[in-house]
């Protein structure tokens, strides 16, 4: 395959530390736009490459966008708060970075330019009880996230040059880890608390390694005539499956774990639902890292490694 420059905006995050590494190892030229808010740490191991490219720089900055986004084959929109709290919490920068920057960067780009977009299960809100949501079932974000990442998710399509994956529940570890997500977040008590504490045990939720996350944006950028102007649902089918369930997987790989079910008291996330991956599986991509081998990865780091679980999202 030809070799692409590829822009990644918030790079050195979560999805973007892992994504970045192994398209430089492809040897494609990858350009990383982060403002490195939580350190450069995720990324130090890619200066040594010359096909990576590094500029801090807040992608709300149009000048730069439009600067840097000309000689760009594929452009992969990465950077924004990520979560139902944290946009609850910084409200106008959650619309600023999750929705104008994608409509300014859109207004630069050439039409002959591919877009690859990450965004949420969470535009599904609350599910049906016996039905699985795929791109059809209608969106109802319950959260301003849920909302942001909707919104610009229309834009995108609307570009028509591009892939949207609607990204089920990432876990697994990174470069820059987060222990907010649901896996993980349930692994890191286990590891300091030794027990969790769940709320509304029966809500249901899709799960991914982020693995094969990175796959998935591999997969697009090598088959993207095949699968392009379209989004998909990316989830690891057989990871539709409750909290408590969840938890009950972790205890099972760790013993002593306490699983404590908090009754009468509501979960603040009110997201509910099981999603069909079966659209992007046609066209020939699966997931295939399984809970349990994710769930062994965390325990392992997070126990036998000196692992900062603050400022970590």
């Amino acid at each position: 395959m030809k070799k692409k420059k590829i822009l990644i905006t918030g790079g050195a995050g979560y999805i973007g530390s892992m994504l970045s590494t192994e398209l430089v190892n492809l040897g494609h030229t990858v350009t990383v736009v982060d403002t490195l808010k939580y350190s450069s740490n995720s990324i130090n191991h890619l200066f040594y490459y010359k096909n990576f490219i590094f500029l801090k720089e807040d992608v709300t900055k149009i000048n730069v966008i439009k600067k840097i986004i000309k000689k760009q084959d594929y452009i992969i929109p990465l950077a924004g708060l990520v979560g139902a709290p944290l946009c609850e919490k910084f409200k106008k920068e959650a619309i600023k970075v999750n929705f104008q920057a994608v409509k300014d960067l859109l207004k630069f780009t050439k039409k002959n330019q591919k877009i690859i977009y990450p965004t949420t299960n969470s535009g599904y809100g609350v599910g049906q009880k016996d039905k699985f949501c795929d791109e059809n079932s209608p969106l109802n974000p319950i959260s301003l996230y849920g909302r942001t990442k909707a919104d610009a998710e229309k834009l995108i399509l609307d570009y028509k040059n591009c892939v949207a994956f609607r990204l089920a529940t990432v876990f697994g570890y990174s470069y820059r880890m987060r222990t907010d997500l649901l896996v993980n977040n349930f692994v890191e008590k286990t590891i300091k608390d030794k027990k969790i504490e769940i709320f509304e045990p029966n809500f249901r939720r899709n799960f991914v390694h982020i693995k094969d996350v990175v796959a998935a944006f591999i997969f697009a950028i090598e088959n993207f005539e095949k699968i392009k102007n379209q989004v998909y649902n990316l989830g690891l089918s057989s990871a539709n499956i409750t909290k408590l369930q969840l938890a009950k997987k972790i205890k099972k790989q760790y013993k002593t774990l306490k699983i404590v079910i908090k009754k009468n008291q509501q979960d603040p996330d009110k997201r509910d639902y099981f999603v069909s991956n079966r659209k992007i599986e046609k066209k020939g991509f699966a997931a295939k890292v399984s809970l349990d081998e994710g769930i062994r990865e965390l325990i392992y780091i997070l126990e036998n490694t000196k692992f900062d679980f603050k400022n970590n999202y």
